[in-house]
């Protein structure tokens, strides 16, 4: 016979499936009809033997019946009228008195898939659903979902829907099953299966008698039940107790994801769930199965986001082994940087850094990237490590080495003398236009550190016409204009070169619009021109970004156990960042109720009860505590490096203030009691800060003592000719706070701030001494001195933490 020869092929078989010897010979004509299926699969058209293989149907051995069904089933579509042959023969086999063979017949007699078959099939299914043998039983129930799927403007019989819920109490586990799946089917319209407390019940009774893939369905569908008492709700979770640390993934992730969904009230429950499926979970990562070690890992960083610490013991399970793949030891990576602290920094940073030299390219990578999500808490360590990779001159980790700086001190703008240092010479060794747009954002932006900056641009601007990337040029047009207007002597010819060819001869309208944007800024004057091109050198609203803040569960708990958290490239994980680090947004998804709650036009001054909950009965009108109006501006803002100049300025300055008064400025401690504050997410702090024009620049993750917030604003009165700034900190401890301290330093040498010392005072003291461990220090820092600003600002900040504490209590 001629191999994967088409017409001959069918013709000699069809010639031995005719043949009445080969007929005659049970083992002869079976192995023939082997053939035509191993035919087809292996592509060859076999739809003209249609006729002569539903002549064979007709047999009593099982093996052969089965071969034939996989034949009609697969080419019935092609011949609907042949296939009205085949249903005498399958309605009569469903009366066989083989349990197996009516099975069979009823599985096939529907996978037909035929609507003008339809008529035929109700009936054989309607007997199977009262069959005496559990696996015909089976069948008759997926029967009925696949029927309604062939038909699904057809209503089901409402017998039939009957009959189905009284199969949930089947003795056979597979039977109750398949009829949760076929009623989930045939009901989807009316919200799937009613799930009532007795079915509830019952399932959950019956639970442990099915296999892994029906205790996962039965799990899924429990999850639209609510209970209706919470003795119920416990009861219902000491039955899936045990579920809950099931060695295999599947049922406990299953129940986990049930466990959510009953707890979404009970918050402590859930933190509890999630801390009993660290041992699953944990196993699962050590999987044989790959699928499973990714997936264990992706469901781990779901975790992670509400308990930071959850692995934190167990951060060595996560360290990747040299056969793994890349994927995995990517994932893998990620999980190690949200699980880093001070005690295992060391150790962590060093098993990065030979993840650094990995035969691999994007591994490599990924790894230079976490390293610098690290540099955000520890940038010391991790520049070190930075700059020692750049001595390898290899293209892809000079590329990603470079782009990791770029985002760094964009972050951590007191890493730029180090980069600035780095960046010497290692232009020649990038090649990619992703590093090549990093190292020339760097030298616009820092080019007055970098002695080499001209003559590197010189180099990218002489070879511009043959530079392919669009992204290069237009940051190198970029990067040139803001070297002009710091080092204009020595960029003047080459951005006039620059312009020239952008605008004269290159064919992109992007690069050529974006040269003659620049070239007519450069007509407006050099002034004008720095305004728009030397913004800010980093973003301090990204020092939230600075560990993971605790989110609430409910956040995240319909995504478990389903493929989202493996679609996502990471949570909250950024690769290697494309374009410039200004494009980036951060979009902080402020409490939606806090805009309401706190507005500016209308500040109320909230006082403290015994009990330290808000009282709204005693809130006043700020006006009326302060002489005339306050306004708060962000404007001019500080970086990081220029409050930390000015924080420790003045703090020296206090630590003189008893030698010598010479300079107007105020230091003042206070203490406010707001419990919650502590506990609150940096992104909810920062936008109710900034809704009253408050600035935070840096954040210590929630649960860590001490905590930290830092801020600053400034401060004018209408009746003031001048603003003054104000730079504050917000301390929680855990400790018992010392008493309030109000000090001063100015020119007329006084001993007092007037008007400080009343009534926000005295609530602060109150406040220590009524359950002090739960109060915020709040140290404030002013420069030139203005009691009634001061006063103000102090009610304003209170007014927010009060309000913030209330909406979280």
């Amino acid at each position: 016979m001629p191999y994967l020869g088409g017409e001959e092929t069918v013709r000699e078989l069809r010639r031995a499936l005719s043949n009445p010897n080969v007929q005659s010979d049970q083992l002869r004509y079976r192995n023939t009809i082997l053939k035509v299926i191993r035919a087809m699969s292996q592509g060859v058209d076999m739809s003209g033997l249609f006729s002569e293989m539903v002549k064979a149907c007709a047999t009593v051995d099982v093996v052969q019946k089965k071969l034939v069904y996989v034949f009609l089933c697969s080419y019935a579509a092609l011949n609907p009228e042949l296939s009205l042959l085949v249903i005498n023969t399958l309605r009569k086999d469903c009366q066989d008195p083989n349990p197996m063979v009516r099975s069979l017949a009823l599985r096939n007699m529907t996978n037909l898939r035929l609507p003008s078959l339809v008529e035929y099939v109700e009936q054989p299914l309607t007997a199977g659903l009262r069959d005496r043998a559990a696996c015909v039983r089976r069948v008759a129930v997926l029967g009925w979902a696949k029927l309604h799927n062939l038909q699904a403007s057809s209503e089901i019989d409402a017998a039939v829907v009957n009959e189905l819920y009284s199969l949930l109490r089947d003795p056979d586990p597979v039977v109750m099953v398949n009829c949760l799946r076929a009623l989930e089917e045939i009901l989807k319209d009316e919200g799937g299966v009613a799930i009532n407390k007795p079915i509830t019940h019952h399932l959950l009774n019956r639970l442990k008698e099915c296999d892994i893939w029906g205790q996962c369905q039965v799990l899924r569908v429990l999850q639209r039940y609510r209970p209706q008492s919470e003795d119920e709700l416990f009861d219902i979770l000491s039955l899936l107790d045990a579920s809950l640390v099931s060695p295999h993934p599947p049922i406990m992730a299953a129940t986990l994801s049930l466990f959510l969904s009953l707890c979404s009230g009970q918050p402590a429950v859930s933190l509890a769930a999630l801390e009993r499926v660290r041992g699953p979970l944990l196993a699962a990562c050590g999987s044989g199965s790959r699928e499973m070690r990714f997936t264990a890992l992706c469901h781990i960083q779901l975790l992670l986001r509400s308990i930071p610490g959850l692995m934190g013991a167990h951060y060595k399970r996560f360290f990747c082994g040299y056969a793994e793949p890349a994927y995995i030891k990517q994932r893998k990576m990620q999980v190690l940087v949200e699980l880093v602290n001070d005690e295992n920094v060391a150790m962590l940073l060093d098993e990065l850094k030979g993840y650094c030299t990995d035969v691999n390219a994007e591994t490599a990578q990924a790894a230079i990237t976490a390293i610098g999500r690290i540099g955000r808490s520890y940038s010391d360590r991790c520049l070190e490590i930075l700059t020692g990779l750049l001595g390898l001159k290899q293209d892809h980790i000079t590329s990603a080495v470079v782009q990791t700086m770029r985002d760094l001190v964009w972050v951590c703008p007191q890493c730029s003398d180090t980069v600035c240092f780095a960046l010497e010479g290692c232009e020649e060794t990038l090649q990619d236009s992703q590093g090549r747009q990093a190292l020339l954002w760097l030298l616009g932006v820092y080019g007055e550190r970098v002695s080499s900056a001209p003559y590197t641009l010189e180099v990218f601007i002489d070879g511009v016409r043959s530079e392919a990337s669009l992204g290069v040029k237009m940051e190198l047009l970029t990067a040139t204009m803001r070297l002009f207007l710091c080092r204009p002597a020595e960029t003047q010819d080459m951005l006039g070169r620059l312009l020239h060819y952008c605008i004269e001869e290159e064919t992109d309208m992007c690069v050529r619009d974006q040269a003659l944007l620049y070239y007519r800024l450069l007509h407006c004057g050099i002034e004008e021109t720095r305004k728009v091109l030397q913004g800010r050198r980093s973003d301090p609203s990204l020092g939230v970004l600075i560990g993971r803040p605790a989110e609430p569960v409910s956040q995240w708990a319909r995504s478990f156990n389903t493929l989202e958290p493996l679609r996502q490239g990471s949570i909250e994980t950024e690769s290697v960042s494309r374009g410039s680090p200004e494009h980036t947004m951060f979009d902080p998804k402020p409490n939606a109720d806090l805009s309401n709650t706190l507005d500016c036009s209308r500040i109320e001054k909230v006082h403290s009860d015994g009990d330290g909950r808000c009282s709204d009965s005693s809130a006043d009108i700020l006006a009326s505590s302060v002489a005339a109006p306050l306004s708060l501006s962000l404007f001019p803002a500080l970086s990081p490096e220029e409050f930390e100049r000015l924080w420790l300025q003045q703090l020296a300055l206090h630590a003189e203030q008893g030698e010598a008064g010479e300079e107007d400025f105020v230091w003042m401690e206070e203490c406010v009691r707001c419990p919650t504050i502590p506990r609150c997410s940096p992104q909810s702090l920062q936008a109710a800060m900034q809704l009253v024009n408050i600035q935070t620049l840096a954040f210590t993750p929630p649960q860590t003592l001490p905590w930290r917030v830092y801020l600053y604003t400034h401060t004018c009165l209408d009746d003031a000719p001048h603003s003054t700034l104000i730079l504050g900190e917000l301390l929680y401890t855990g400790e018992e706070p010392q008493k309030a301290e109000v000090h001063k330093g100015s020119a007329d040498g006084g001993v007092g701030v007037e008007g400080i010392e009343d009534e926000q005072a005295r609530q602060g003291m109150e406040a220590t001494a009524d359950g002090g461990q739960e109060a915020v220090k709040v140290t404030l820092r002013q420069q030139p001195r203005d009691d009634k600003a001061l006063k103000g600002f102090l009610s304003i900040l209170t007014t927010v933490l009060h309000t913030l504490s209330s909406e979280r209590a």
